[in-house]
């Protein structure tokens, strides 16, 4: 059973919405955040990025930069950019991109869900990225940003989204610099609440689509919220976490492509050779993703090479060794390019998003020798993973649209 309640939503006060919502702030380096925030006061990269404010030799991990977040925080209140509901609500949350609509659920879960195993993951955090969201969710007070789940097909949830969509007013409508049209309402009717509810209790679990780190750190958070209290009820808001809950079958995974800089000391000629032994090789005339599962495009500059996993280099009933990514990486990018752990190499970048051709076209003429190109994860991949409690290698999945930030804060 999944517990989902609503809650007091901070929302951008009318008028206002496409000025404050702003890129998740994983996903914006300091330059792009700058860039982005300087000649727009409203936006709400001032909240989730607010080293930008700051002095350039700042350390973004250093206290003084949390404690500006809350206090942007509570100047955006206090200003009326940001407005808090008079009672608690659930948002039905609509992005569409490219003609695909994807509908999510707006509503906090529980820390205890987390910890139970019921919201599954299938990615390992790192201590010092959970660290960065802890301390800037407990100075802020508040989750600033939802993390982005997803349920297995469910049609009382989607009936409930298309009726009250139909049925009511939506209250923000506008089209982000990313070109996604972003749309919301509120579910404010008290038997309608009970309803989502009642149909979240019936799932057996919850999936992490994008936000491990968040998860984590709100479910930190929520735990040393109650050392603090400890005659708490668990009824508080730090016992819950801000969520956008979509199901599995509207979400668009796109590929997450890798670079490496150099060929390990190899010519063009024996790395194709080694790389031959364990993949069909057949040339190809242009820069085209993968149309099967165990297939990759190469890219050694301007020559491009599709990729054919040949029998048994893989465990076909081995869900994780027979996953693209670890193919890759068991079979060209340990053994063969030296890349032992993707996650700490500096040689090795990964590439997702919609420009994210151009970028490798690009980085190919300059600091990367070669690109390989893989067919995106699938849903089913990711819950098969997280249903026997493993995860994927790291940066398997790249989700879009990514859910916007100002939209919506749930404070504690």
């Amino acid at each position: 059973m999944i517990e989902i309640r609503p809650f007091k939503g901070l929302r951008p006060a009318k008028g206002l919405e496409a000025k404050i919502a702003s890129k998740p702030y994983d996903v914006m380096d300091y330059d792009e955040a700058l860039e982005r925030g300087k000649d727009n006061p409203f936006s709400f990269i001032h909240i989730i990025r607010p080293e930008i404010d700051m002095p350039l030799d700042t350390n973004p991990y250093a206290q003084e930069v949390y404690s500006k977040a809350k206090d942007t925080l509570d100047d955006f209140i206090e200003k009326g950019y940001l407005v808090e509901e008079g009672k608690n609500v659930f948002y039905i949350y609509r992005q569409i991109m490219n003609g695909r609509i994807q509908n999510g659920i707006v509503g906090c879960t529980s820390i205890d869900d987390y910890g139970d195993g019921k919201i599954k993951r299938h990615e390992f955090t790192r201590v010092d990225k959970e660290q960065d969201r802890i301390d800037h969710f407990y100075a802020a007070d508040a989750n600033t940003e939802p993390v982005f789940l997803f349920y297995k097909r469910n049609e009382n949830i989607k009936k409930f989204i298309k009726n009250w969509t139909s049925d009511h007013k939506c209250i923000v409508d506008f089209v982000s610099d990313d070109g996604v049209r972003q749309m919301l309402w509120i579910v404010d009717e008290k038997e309608s609440i009970e309803e989502i509810q009642s149909s979240f209790n019936s799932l057996e679990n919850l999936y992490i689509a994008d936000g491990h780190h968040r998860t984590a750190s709100s479910y930190k958070v929520g735990l040393k919220k109650r050392k603090e209290n400890p005659g708490y009820t668990g009824n508080e808001e730090f016992n819950y976490f801000m969520s956008v809950i979509f199901p599995e079958d509207e979400l668009y995974i796109m590929p997450y492509n890798r670079m490496v800089k150099d060929l390990n000391g190899y010519s063009e000629e024996e790395f194709l050779e080694k790389v031959g032994k364990k993949f069909y090789i057949k040339s190809c005339t242009s820069l085209e993703h993968p149309m099967n599962e165990h297939e990759f495009t190469m890219a050694l500059k301007e020559k491009y090479y599709k990729l054919t996993a040949k029998e048994g280099i893989f465990d076909e009933n081995n869900k994780i060794a027979s996953l693209g990514a670890s193919i890759l990486q068991d079979n060209i990018l340990a053994p063969i390019l030296g890349i032992e752990d993707p996650r700490t190499d500096s040689r090795i970048k990964f590439v997702g998003g919609a420009d994210m051709m151009d970028r490798i076209r690009d980085k190919l003429n300059t600091d990367m020798k070669v690109a390989f190109l893989l067919y995106p994860t699938q849903t089913k991949d990711i819950t098969a993973v997280s249903d026997i409690e493993k995860v994927m290698p790291p940066k398997s999945t790249w989700f879009e649209p990514k859910l916007m930030s100002g939209l919506f804060v749930h404070r504690f």
